[in-house]
């Protein structure tokens, strides 16, 4: 219902933030009497839930100013305002006020500071109910973008250890959330367990969406919970590290600790699901032209007379390739250029030259060197100089392997069984749009296709330490 002339005016009155008890309604009123001009943040207050809205309050040139004073956000507490300072199309930044008690005046707003302003847009902000999670949207509609972000608007959270520390590095949300359209206003369930927000294509078209925030527990990327995922997280017991750093929710306190363990135990010995999975291909079929993509929409097609091997797998089923023309083709997958990103495989067999998984019209992203048969990448960066990272560690003996190629962003890493096998930097990768092919080369040359077999084909959206 229309909350009525008592609290709405002439004018637009929007982004409505209520207090955790209910008793306080913020919103942002533009040229409204008794203003400060623009944009200004406005308060309305009841005695009791179910009692009427009073006259709404303008929190006064404390807080408001002539520049565009919008989109407040109250935490649990009722003792801290963030808001945006700037103007509509153009840069704009997050401050806060705070309060001692519930009954004190708003004091003098504060500047975040530029680890989470940057020269561009800042705006929508939303706190956590724990307080120690701040999300926000990194641009206007049109740009300019936040560097590090998908094409379009982003949303972004920094966190902090307690509300007493100074906010952490923002970082971006990634996939699935964010995309090369716009996706802004964000806005945190009470138990830090659903995001909402809003997603469009174009200035005035948006929908609403929501997504569950699930802690990532499966460290190494082998789905399931086990003593190497608890072996990663002890050793970096006490250290500000996200990766281990699952609880609270929605995205911890910038310590791994005693509440990240709690949390990991909790999937003990389960197979999960990890949300940032963007493709797998488990390859325990026991018949038929088609390789199941069991988290996305990138099924395989078997191309040849590849056999499959239902108890023959190194987890469950696996697939034999004869090495002449037999390998499976998917849809496009990633742009290895885009963000980190990271692949793993279980092979057994193949031999030097021959190639576990390649980008079509692109370059192979795990193969076995053509002189020695060690494990070698062929995806870097646009340069003459650039070259492939190759290691020294053997994977065409005939013994099971699982081969992994990570982008961290700056490094090219290659791992086998589980150790990191070799290294190096890069200034950034390659764009490539092709499809994938499991079991040949980008170009499908003869002497590219793997004998042998092929089984757990893993693709993540950030960089995984196995």
């Amino acid at each position: 219902m229309n909350l009525g002339s008592a609290v709405n005016s002439a004018g637009a009155d929007t982004y409505a933030c209520i207090s955790q008890d209910g008793l306080e309604l913020y919103f942002n009123s533009e040229n409204r009497p008794a203003g400060y001009g623009g944009w200004d943040i406005w308060v309305t207050r009841r005695a009791t839930k179910d009692a009427g809205w009073g006259p709404p309050v303008n929190l006064g040139p404390t807080v408001n100013g002539p520049a565009e004073d919008a989109m407040p956000w109250v935490s649990a507490d009722g003792l801290e305002l963030y808001f945006m300072v700037g103007t509509y199309g153009g840069g704009s930044s997050i401050w806060v006020t705070q309060r001692k008690a519930r009954n004190d005046p708003w004091g003098i707003p504060v500047k975040l500071g530029p680890a989470i302003n940057s020269s561009t847009y800042q705006g929508l902000p939303c706190l956590s109910a724990n307080g120690l999670s701040l999300f926000f949207s990194d641009a206007w509609p049109t740009g300019p973008y936040r560097p590090g972000g998908f094409g379009g608007e982003d949303i972004w959270v920094t966190i902090r250890a307690t509300t007493d520390d100074e906010w952490g590095i923002p970082r971006n949300l990634g996939r699935p959330v964010n995309s090369s359209l716009n996706e802004d206003s964000p806005r945190l369930s009470p138990d830090g367990s659903t995001l909402y927000f809003t997603r469009g294509s174009t200035f005035y078209v948006y929908e609403s969406w929501q997504a569950p925030i699930v802690p990532i527990v499966d460290f190494n990327g082998d789905g399931k919970v086990d003593m190497t995922d608890l072996l990663r997280l002890i050793e970096h017991w006490g250290q500000n590290e996200p990766a281990f750093d699952i609880a609270p929710p929605p995205f911890g306190d910038g310590l791994a600790d005693a509440k990240d363990l709690e949390v990991l135990m909790s999937y003990w010995q389960q197979e999960v699901n990890d949300p940032r999975l963007v493709a797998s291909w488990r390859l325990d079929e026991t018949e038929g032209l088609v390789a199941a993509d069991r988290v996305g929409e990138n099924d395989g097609t078997l191309h040849g007379s590849p056999l499959w091997q239902p108890e023959g797998g190194k987890i469950g089923g696996a697939l034999r390739l004869d090495g002449v023309d037999d390998y499976v083709s998917t849809a496009f997958v990633l742009d290895p250029a885009a963000k980190p990103f990271s692949v793993f495989a279980w092979v057994k067999g193949g031999a030097p030259g021959q190639v576990v998984l390649s980008q079509a019209s692109g370059v192979n992203w795990l193969m076995a060197a053509s002189s020695s048969g060690t494990l070698m990448t062929e995806v870097r960066q646009l340069s003459r100089q650039s070259k492939p990272l190759t290691s020294a560690t053997g994977i065409t003996n005939g013994a099971w392997h699982r081969v992994g190629f990570v982008w961290d962003g700056s490094n090219r890493i290659l791992y086998v069984d589980g150790v990191e096998a070799a290294r190096d930097a890069q200034a950034g990768l390659a764009a490539s749009t092709g499809g994938l092919y499991i079991g040949a080369g980008s170009n499908r040359a003869p002497a590219s296709f793997w004998k042998g077999l092929i089984d757990d084909v893993r693709i993540y959206d950030r960089a995984v330490k196995p």
